[in-house]
C-alpha cells in the first residue's frame, strides 16, 4: 500500500476545536482516511482589558515573551497589532515557545525564537529557560489560556524570575448532543479517535452519553498526542491504545498509521 493511501478505508474521529481541526483532518484525508470531526472543545479570545492595558504600557520592560500554544500567539498579536503599528514595539525581549505549531506561528511573523525545548511540554520549556542562565531577576510575560497549569510559572519563579501572566483565550467544552457528526459517530463508530489536548479528553468523558456507541458500531482505538494528554486519559479512565512519539500533529498521524496498520 502506498503512503498516500495508508489510511484508506479507515474512519478516524478528530476531537480538536472546530477552528483547529482542519490541519489534522487534512493530513489524515491525504492518507485516504474518512474523517469524522467531533469538536469537543471551543477556543475563543478572552482578555482582561485592564491587564492588557498594563502589559502593553510596560511591554518594553520584559526580557522574555513566552508562548505555550499557537492560540496564544494568534490572540496576543491580534491585540498587539491593534495597539501598535510597528513590530519593533516589542523591544528587545526574547521569545520562547512550546511545540512546532506555536513555533510556526512565531516564524510566520518573521520573529526569532530563542528558546524551544525538544520535548513539547510547558515543564520542559521552563527547564530550557532556566538552562539559559538568564532568569535571575528577569521579567517574563507568559501568554496563557484559562486552563494553563501553574507548574511552569512556579519553576520560573523558583529560578528568581519575575513572571506576569496574560490570559488571551479560553477553552470550553462544547455540547455535541445535537450534532449530526455525533449521531454518525454513535451509529458507525470509528477505527480511531484522536485526542490532542487534555481539555478534549475531559469533554469526551463529560459527554459520554451523547457519544455512546451503538451495539454494532466500530469501537475505536484511542490515540494521544503527548504526555500531558496521556496522563489525563489515564486519570479519567480513557484507554490509551497508542500515542505520538513527540507531541506534534505529524507524529500523531504517524502513530495512527502504525496502530491501524497493526489492527488490520
Amino acid at each position: 500500500m502506498s503512503k498516500t493511501s495508508s489510511l484508506a478505508g479507515r474512519r478516524i474521529a478528530v476531537t480538536r476545536a472546530r477552528e483547529q481541526a482542519s490541519e489534522l483532518s487534512t493530513k489524515l484525508t491525504a492518507l485516504g482516511a474518512e474523517v469524522v470531526e467531533l469538536p469537543l472543545i471551543r477556543v475563543s479570545k478572552e482578555i482582561s482589558l485592564e491587564m492588557l492595558a498594563d502589559v502593553m504600557l510596560d511591554l518594553g520592560s520584559y526580557d522574555w515573551l513566552v508562548f505555550t500554544s499557537a492560540n496564544g500567539v494568534r490572540y496576543f498579536f491580534e491585540e498587539f497589532r491593534r495597539v501598535f503599528d510597528d513590530i519593533r514595539s516589542l523591544g528587545l525581549m526574547r521569545i520562547a515557545v512550546v511545540g512546532e505549531g506555536t513555533a510556526r506561528e512565531i516564524t510566520a511573523l518573521h520573529l526569532k525564537i530563542e528558546c524551544q525545548p525538544k520535548t513539547a511540554t510547558a515543564e520542559a520549556l521552563a527547564d530550557a529557560l532556566i538552562a539559559t542562565g538568564s532568569l535571575d531577576s528577569a521579567k517574563m510575560l507568559v501568554i496563557t489560556g484559562n486552563l494553563n497549569r501553574d507548574e511552569m510559572v512556579k519553576k520560573l519563579e523558583e529560578a528568581r524570575a519575575i513572571v506576569d501572566r496574560l490570559q488571551v483565550y479560553k477553552t470550553e467544552s462544547t455540547d455535541l448532543s445535537a450534532e449530526p457528526a455525533a449521531a454518525d459517530f454513535r451509529a458507525k463508530g470509528a477505527d480511531a479517535i484522536l485526542f490532542a489536548s487534555s481539555s478534549a479528553v475531559q469533554s469526551f468523558v463529560d459527554q459520554a452519553k451523547a457519544l455512546k456507541l451503538d451495539a454494532k458500531a466500530v469501537r475505536p482505538l484511542a490515540g494521544s498526542i503527548g504526555p500531558q494528554t496521556t496522563e489525563t486519559m489515564k486519570q479519567l479512565g480513557v484507554p490509551v491504545d497508542f500515542s505520538a512519539k513527540t507531541p506534534s500533529l505529524d507524529a500523531l498521524v504517524d502513530a495512527t498509521v502504525k496502530a491501524l496498520g497493526k489492527a488490520r
